[in-house]
């Protein structure tokens, strides 16, 4: 049956056909595309593609769907959402799905073992003899025995980091004041012939919260002639210490604190009304603004390390790029800590790669093997990235290697 546009949108208004996953302040779940169109027998704002490559496996979406449930069902982890939306590029906004657009959710790969099997071989190699019941995989593996597709980061890595730029950037807009200045002011009763004059004392001194967090508002220096609207998000952002090469002490760049984000109200002509919508570090009238981008948190299927009897050479690690900063200045950095390395997109990384980490040798030993950092967001002079893996603490200057 086929949908009017009205009721489709009323449906996506309602959020029917959102995802349901959305990063704390985000907006996108609240604006939905107004521009459907008929695709076969369904209204949708996207361009499903008319056909799909060989062997994939695909799902048909339909009404209450989310990739998040999806992401469930199939994959088995809610946050692997992000791998359906990178094989599905043509939703160009993962907050909204539409009935009857087909999803590709994998391909269909026969295990080479299997191939030179017959059915008989495949059961009795899964029989554990006891009852007749097939022995489970390895936790960290699948059916297969293959390692298991896992989010290699979380929300906060990606939107609570940060990154190395320019010694000098411009954001464009900045944040001015708040609400609690005018809370803060003073009033000084002075009697004068029977009236009672009021006398308004300073702001930024006097206001009563200084280190403002979500949920506090603020003002913006820019309105409606700079081009902002209601409903734009801005990532807030605050300059930090210059970044020197550990090994030379070149300044390479300065690091830029993502403070939260921020989310425009109303705007006046010169001015905008805003509401901190997500808090990482408070935030501090000055701070910058910059256009809020959604990044999905890349996945992998995790391989083992690198064998330490099998390390690279020490040749190929005189070039190598190397890890220049961590998040919070944490010296002895281990798993899940975030860190900053020299490489941006210039250099080709993108988000998923993994890179060994190495330690430089003494004399003419060998590099030693240190663990494996993941790529999360990638940036024109650097990246974020996480250590998903280490034998020994990590040190800003350790050297990497593609994986």
């Amino acid at each position: 049956m086929k949908k009017p546009a009205i009721l489709t949108a009323l449906l996506v208004g309602f959020g029917v056909l959102s995802t349901g996953v959305m990063w704390p302040g985000s907006i996108s779940a609240q604006t939905p595309p107004r521009d459907l169109k008929l695709v076969g027998d369904h209204w949708t704002a996207w361009d499903p593609p008319a056909t799909v490559q060989e062997g994939a496996q695909v799902y048909i979406i339909e009404r209450g769907d989310t990739l998040w449930d999806l992401a469930q069902r199939f994959l088995g982890n809610s946050y692997l959402w992000p791998q359906i939306w990178e094989q599905n590029q043509y939703i160009l906004d993962s907050h909204w799905i539409y009935p009857g657009d087909p999803l590709v959710m994998g391909f269909e790969v026969e295990p080479a073992e299997a191939l030179e099997s017959t059915p008989d071989d495949r059961r009795a190699a899964t029989d554990t003899g006891v009852g007749g019941e097939a022995a489970a995989p390895p936790p960290d593996t699948d059916f297969f025995g293959r390692g298991r597709i896992v989010q290699l980061g979380t929300p906060d890595d990606i939107y609570c980091s940060g990154f190395i730029g320019e010694l000098t950037e411009d954001f464009g807009y900045h944040v001015v004041g708040s609400e609690y200045e005018v809370l803060g002011q003073t009033i000084q009763a002075i009697r004068r012939r029977g009236d009672v004059d009021s006398n308004y004392g300073g702001t930024t001194v006097d206001a009563v919260k200084v280190g403002l967090t979500t949920g506090d508002i603020i003002y913006v220096d820019g309105g409606r002639a700079a081009g902002l609207s209601p409903g734009d998000l801005f990532t807030s952002v605050q300059p930090a210490e210059v970044i020197r090469h550990p090994l030379t002490d070149e300044p390479v760049g300065r690091f830029y604190q993502y403070l939260g984000q921020v989310r425009i109200l109303s705007t006046q002509e010169e001015t905008a009304i805003a509401e901190i919508t997500q808090s990482c570090h408070p935030l501090g009238v000055g701070a910058s603004l910059k256009p809020y981008e959604l990044e999905p948190i890349p996945s992998e299927r995790r391989t083992p390390l690198r064998p330490v009897n099998e390390p690279t050479t020490a040749e190929a690690l005189e070039e190598a790029p190397l890890i220049l900063h961590s998040k919070d200045g944490i010296l002895s950095i281990g798993e899940d800590h975030v860190v900053f390395v020299d490489l941006g997109s210039d250099d080709g990384v993108v988000a998923g790669d993994i890179y060994t980490i190495y330690r430089r040798p003494i004399r003419n030993n060998p590099p030693v093997v240190i663990g494996e950092v993941a790529i999360l967001s990638v940036h024109p002079l650097s990246s974020v990235a996480k250590v998903i893996q280490s034998r020994y603490p990590v040190y800003v200057g350790d050297a990497l290697e593609a994986k």
